[in-house]
């Protein structure tokens, strides 16, 4: 808990404020640090302007608190995107990891203490884009890809609060909401260009400025009212799951994760995958396929993020018992081989 002691160490209310509660929710206005500024002063009773909260923005930035301002983008919505895994041999496993690595539509990679042992994440503009690279890898790699493209979104949100004393995420909170939502494989977002130009500059987060959607509007060449109205329906849409700052959760102590993977009946998979996505400690939660041909017969994965493995581990065990009594196994992230953001170019140009 020592890193966790002292990334809070100095923090005041209003760096507490900022950091906890806009993770989502931010305006979309001209000028949307005046209304933060006087939602802060309102709660926190700390009289502040636009300007600190901006320079605080920046701050928690520049310490790694936050890894970025801006929208968070939902790629499965925008484009075509999958989970898939590889058996790779210990003695080319960085051979295999560094062919993977090397398609920009792959954004995270990480080692699973597993058969499996190699799990990343593939997003495209198509599926055919998608299934060609997937293709790919198996030629060039030699190992068989697993393809677990999600079908069903139970819930899946990594805002938490974080300066707090919890040991695992969301230890503070009773509940979260929570839908079933079905996932295409075949999506496009069906974005106008406005839209397209608008997630292409906006994918590595907003200028930190006190008009940021002005400075967007004017980068790419748009009247400003039509930028806020094209982030509002991206919003509605799903394309943008939220907007505010994306908390570090590794600089904020949250350094053990497990996904777990179950074998649910297929009978009951709705129902039980609502309701442990309603669970708060529960961080992600979504139906992927078995394939049963490759011997993977899982079909609901869930995530639980914490500050202790023992913590994680127990709530593993609460889940096991209470809510999904069959077989499951416990995947451990051992190392991260690569982790980005999906590229929106690709999304865009490979969906046209």
């Amino acid at each position: 808990m020592s890193l966790d002691a002292d990334w809070r160490a100095d923090l005041d209310a209003v760096d507490a404020a900022l950091i906890d509660e806009y993770q989502s929710g931010f305006p979309v206005e001209p000028r949307p640090f005046e209304r933060v500024a006087r939602e802060i002063a309102a709660e926190t009773g700390v009289e502040v302007d636009a300007d600190e909260v901006l320079d605080r923005v920046r701050d928690l930035r520049e310490r790694g608190v936050f890894r970025r301002f801006g929208a968070v983008l939902n790629p499965p919505v925008i484009g075509s995107s999958t989970l898939a895994a590889v058996r790779a041999p210990e003695d080319r496993f960085d051979e295999v990891a560094e062919v993977i690595n090397g398609y920009r539509q792959v954004n995270h990679n990480y080692r699973r203490d597993h058969e499996w042992n190699q799990w990343f994440v593939v997003t495209a503009g198509s599926r055919e884009t998608r299934d060609a690279i997937l293709a790919e890898i198996e030629e060039r790699t030699g190992c068989e890809v697993l393809n677990l493209p999600m079908l069903t979104d139970y819930y899946i949100d990594l805002e938490f609060p974080v300066v707090n004393g919890d040991r695992f995420a969301r230890e503070s909170l009773e509940g979260t909401a929570v839908s079933a939502t079905r996932i295409s494989e075949s999506a496009r977002g069906d974005l106008t260009p406005l839209e397209g130009d608008l997630l292409l500059a906006i994918q590595d987060g907003f200028p930190l400025s006190p008009t940021p959607y002005a400075d967007v509007a004017e980068e790419i060449d748009a009247p400003l009212d039509d930028v806020l109205a094209a982030v509002e329906r991206l919003l509605a849409d799903g394309c943008i799951k939220r907007i505010g700052c994306v908390v570090n959760h590794v600089v904020t102590g949250f350094t053990n994760n497990c996904m777990v993977v179950w074998d649910v009946p297929d009978d009951e998979l709705d129902e039980r995958g609502e309701a442990v996505g309603s669970l708060p400690y529960v961080t992600l939660c979504y139906h992927r396929p078995r394939r049963s041909d490759q011997d993977w017969e899982y079909n609901l994965f869930t995530m639980i993020h914490g500050r202790e493995a023992e913590a994680v581990d127990a709530k593993i065990d609460e889940l096991a018992a209470d809510h999904l009594p069959v077989p499951h196994e416990r995947l451990y992230s051992t190392e991260t081989l690569k982790q980005t953001g999906a590229r929106y170019k690709d999304l865009v140009a490979d969906g046209e």
